[in-house]
């Protein structure tokens, strides 16, 4: 019966478990708590970006294919490499360059722009394979903690009983569920972007060489055709 009654006081509901935890469990858990919101607000952040790179993919491929960009585009990706391949298509050409020079000053330049912008894109990449792979390790810290905090409560209590050793196995694993809660979201985003990332560059970067190539072939500029319509 005191068994029932100790631990009805102690309380098995989740707001229980972490209010009579050990500071240093609570310290764990509000430290995956805040690492989790982190990891969403991030990975939704890069969800935006990546339509907005799927966008660039389809303008420049589009661009590629007709020779030449049409001023109409819309996304950050498609403008930069624009403004780059114009830049260079207008100042730094040389009295006798040959095409192939010229393609590959064009493609240097908008390869350039392309790099630039997707390195932005990898910004919060490595926040998220730290949460994934360090999150389990320090769920495993609190719960390590716990237990050792239930062991202490035997020795002091000197008491076996359900009652005694329930409340602090029982917060332990509550800060490993944390860990696990952060790190598999974080592990599977990090996963999802990286492979976009890398799919995404390896298809841009053929586009550009075909644009570099018949903006060189026709002598274009890459504004040419957006400023005369």
């Amino acid at each position: 019966m005191g068994e029932t009654a100790a631990t009805a006081a102690h309380g098995f509901s989740l707001l229980d478990l972490v209010l009579n935890a050990d500071i240093v469990v609570q310290a764990v858990m509000a430290g995956l708590v805040l690492a989790s919101v982190a990891c969403w607000a991030l990975v939704i952040e890069k969800i935006i970006r990546m339509a907005s790179l799927r966008r660039a993919r389809r303008e420049i491929e589009a661009a590629a294919n007709s020779g030449g960009f049409s001023g109409r585009e819309r996304s950050r990706l498609a403008k930069l490499v624009q403004a780059a391949a114009h830049a260079e298509a207008t100042e730094g050409a040389a009295p006798d360059e040959s095409q192939n020079d010229r393609r590959a000053r064009l493609e240097r330049a908008m390869r350039t722009a392309m790099r630039t912008e997707l390195k932005s894109l990898e910004s919060g990449l490595p926040f998220l394979a730290t949460v994934g792979s360090a999150a389990p390790f320090i769920g495993l810290f609190g719960t390590v903690w716990g237990i050792m905090n239930s062991f202490t409560a035997i020795a002091q209590q000197k008491d076996t009983s359900l009652a005694v050793v329930a409340p602090g196995i029982a917060e332990a694993l509550f800060a490993t569920a944390l860990g696990l809660a952060a790190a598999i979201p974080a592990v599977i985003a990090y996963n999802q972007f990286a492979v976009r990332l890398g799919g995404s560059s390896e298809k841009l970067g053929v586009s550009i060489a075909n644009l570099a190539k018949k903006m060189a072939r026709r002598g274009t500029t890459a504004g040419a055709r957006g400023e005369a319509a």
